[in-house]
């Protein structure tokens, strides 16, 4: 059995009170309390590219096109086992995401900290990986 794969981007920029992510909110009454994610979503069939699904589903959820992008690697969910693979990159300058698709109702930019809180626990670890990144590779 295969198991189900997710990729999403992790998008950043300098806000004014430091690093700034992109994140989205599941739309439904269902997901009113659930957290925040990075945009992400499943590959299409013969979908292989996993950087390319990142970019389009975060096309897709934001209306923002993700530029260059560098590998988080993933994560594994301890319940579904679903495997989330996360992509990094600095948010195009003109970013304004929206809410391009009915299955998220909130899409903004959020310091870290803040991130933190919202997003789902087992994301929180691209956080650090997005840190250790931005610290390796110093613009």
């Amino acid at each position: 059995m295969i198991m189900k794969q997710s990729a999403g981007t992790l998008l950043y920029r300098n806000g004014p009170d430091g690093i700034e992510v992109l994140l989205v909110h599941p739309s439904g009454n269902y997901n009113r309390h659930k957290p925040w994610s990075i945009p992400k979503g499943e590959p299409d069939a013969g979908e292989n590219d996993l950087a390319a699904v990142a970019r389009r589903e975060t096309r897709e959820e934001t209306g923002i096109e993700a530029g260059e992008l560098v590998d988080l690697g993933s994560i594994q969910y301890a319940r579904s086992k679903k495997t989330v693979y996360a992509f990094a990159g600095p948010a195009p300058p003109d970013a304004a995401p929206r809410c391009a698709s009915w299955e998220v109702d909130q899409a903004r930019f959020v310091p870290l900290d803040e991130a933190r809180r919202l997003l789902h626990p087992e994301q929180a670890v691209f956080l650090d990986r997005l840190i250790d990144h931005l610290e390796a590779h110093p613009d």
